[in-house]
């Protein structure tokens, strides 16, 4: 299934909610923002950043544990998308599974010299950006912008 359409990757969490979108063509994935959950109406700045960004899928990240079950976090995140489906119900929603997707987005902020303090701000961005790119990949195997450069 390939992804010739604009997607918004979603991290969600208990205080934040990371955002993250890809391009018009859905090749490249961006932070977008971070919607802190105290702050309410969670689905209505979602639905508004869809429409804003005329995003055709959403992806949610679904934490699976690494013997491929799902715990009481991921039924929390099911319900939570299940809210999106009734409140975006022309978008499609789809789950991919978000194992270690912080963690890769930390060394990767690491890497940009970003301290841990200041990560904060940007993880949870940084998390649904690794979200959309494990959709990315799995949507166009082989299809990497990187395939055919001799380095990858």
């Amino acid at each position: 299934m390939s992804s010739p359409h604009p997607a918004l990757g979603i991290d969600y969490g208990d205080a934040r909610i990371g955002i993250a979108a890809t391009d018009s063509e859905g090749i490249l994935a961006y932070p977008v923002e971070t919607i802190h959950q105290d702050h309410g109406k969670v689905i209505e700045r979602i639905a508004e950043i869809v429409q804003n960004k005329h995003i055709r899928t959403l992806v949610l990240g679904l934490p699976v544990r690494m013997d491929g079950t799902e715990g009481t976090a991921a039924a929390k995140i099911r319900q939570f998308g299940e809210k999106l489906r009734l409140a975006i119900p022309h978008i499609p929603l789809l789950y991919v599974d978000e194992c270690l997707t912080t963690v890769s987005a930390q060394a990767k902020l690491r890497q940009a010299g970003k301290k841990a303090k200041k990560q904060r701000s940007i993880i949870d961005q940084a998390a649904a950006v690794e979200i959309l790119n494990s959709w990315i990949t799995e949507s166009n195997p082989g299809n990497s912008l990187f395939s055919n450069d001799p380095l990858f």
